[in-house]
């Protein structure tokens, strides 16, 4: 392929519209640069209200938000923490095997230890099976993380009734998914407690940013008082127990609010490049990533291809209507534009290797998934998926010629 885009076209990066530049001047021009003011109010207000939520805490990052949803869950299951060890010091904790390291990090800043829970077909996410042959084989479990994959709903019912059948909390990371539903309801509403990211590549954007969702009034003053280096109520600088930094800026919170009035609009220009992905592959082996039509609206974050393990071709070779997942990210990398490899399954990561993996042995498969792939009963979906599949550019400011372009570029390594 010897076309070239002149200027890059990126897997999602930020889209401005104006309104963001306003708040981040009032702060500045009111003198407000720290961690109270305004816009972090409003957009507390804005994400509570969106989610459905009572309370949210605006934050540094969604990983910051992930790391209090963990240290919540543990100080609940097992008392405050000693100085030092974490709140899950000692504990295993159910944690999706297939997203991004930050899911797992929140665990083991408390110490607990991260048991990983392969991934179903239908949506990508953490297979309700696995989890529950999960239970079996760690019964003394209470706690599971769960992540929403590239914006795409995990099977919520499902895992909330196997945690509710053993006892155990469950933390939503929804920093991905911001906007999608399922059954009608944001994600963020189906955890004990949640997280969202506003990090400078989701479907709005502060550059950075993150929030701490629940319905309760004592884990958000919690969560806001931990956020603050946990400064007791006194004239002085008093701590009882250990605090962060983790309050989001009210610069930062400018913009993620003149973001908030583009959050829809965000999401329908996702959904169509997804859909445009999807018309323009008819005919190819490929299919996209999975979701649950008949309960699951997702917010299309990022859209991905998975190659039909027929058309693998071998390492090194040229085989005609075959190719690779490296090939492909190669041939886009070519024509100046940016693609991704799924994300590496966690017990495939060299820093947790010798972490416990639970995958049943046939995950979870319905009418959402190609013929092909149901029969299949690989015992690791997650390491399947990952070795077939990729992250197509879903940047919502490409144009429907340059994505015709990428479409006619992926059509030809199948040549």
């Amino acid at each position: 392929m010897s076309f070239r885009f002149e200027n890059k076209v990126w897997l999602s990066s930020p889209t401005m519209h104006g309104e963001e530049i306003k708040y981040v001047q009032e702060a500045y021009a009111t003198n407000w640069m720290s961690t109270v003011g305004a816009n972090i109010n409003e957009v507390e207000r804005l994400a509570a209200e969106k989610v459905g939520c009572k309370y949210a805490v605006a934050l540094s990052c969604g990983t910051a938000a992930l790391h209090l949803c963990t240290r919540l869950a543990g100080e609940r299951l097992y008392g405050r923490a000693k100085p030092g060890q974490g709140s899950l010091m000692g504990h295993k904790v159910f944690c999706s095997d297939m997203t991004f390291a930050a899911t797992l990090n929140s665990v083991a800043y408390e110490n607990g230890e991260a048991v990983f829970i392969d991934t179903e077909r239908d949506t990508w996410n953490m297979d309700p099976a696995s989890l529950e042959l999960a239970f079996q084989q760690f019964p003394d479990v209470k706690l599971v993380v769960m992540a929403h994959l590239y914006g795409t709903p995990g099977k919520c019912d499902e895992i909330r009734k196997i945690c509710n059948a053993h006892g155990a909390l469950l933390v939503e990371d929804a920093a991905e998914s911001f906007g999608a539903t399922y059954k009608g309801v944001q994600t963020g509403m189906f955890g004990d407690y949640a997280a969202i990211s506003f990090n400078g590549n989701k479907i709005i954007t502060g550059s950075s940013g993150g929030m701490f969702l629940t319905n309760s009034k004592e884990d958000a003053d919690k969560v806001r008082k931990w956020s603050t280096q946990s400064r007791e109520p006194f004239p002085w600088y008093e701590h009882e127990e250990i605090g962060y930094n983790y309050r989001m800026s009210n610069v930062i919170a400018g913009v993620v609010r003149g973001q908030f009035p583009h959050l829809e609009e965000h999401i329908a220009q996702k959904r169509a490049i997804y859909e445009r992905y999807k018309e323009g592959f008819k005919g190819l082996p490929v299919s996209m990533n999975p979701f649950d039509a008949a309960n699951s609206v997702p917010n299309f974050w990022l859209s991905c291809m998975l190659i039909n393990r027929e058309a693998i071709a071998a390492d090194g070779a040229c085989e005609p209507g075959k190719t690779t997942p490296a090939a492909v990210l190669q041939a886009i990398t070519d024509m100046n534009a940016e693609g991704r490899p799924i994300w590496k399954p966690m017990h495939m990561q060299p820093m947790y290797k010798n972490h416990p993996f639970v995958s049943a042995p046939i995950a979870s498969s319905s009418q959402n998934v190609i013929a092909s792939e149901a029969k299949q009963s690989i015992a690791d979906v997650g390491a399947d998926i990952f070795a077939r599949g990729l992250c197509l550019p879903s940047d919502n400011k490409m144009t429907p010629e340059q994505q015709d372009a990428i479409i006619e570029t992926i059509k030809e390594c199948f040549a």
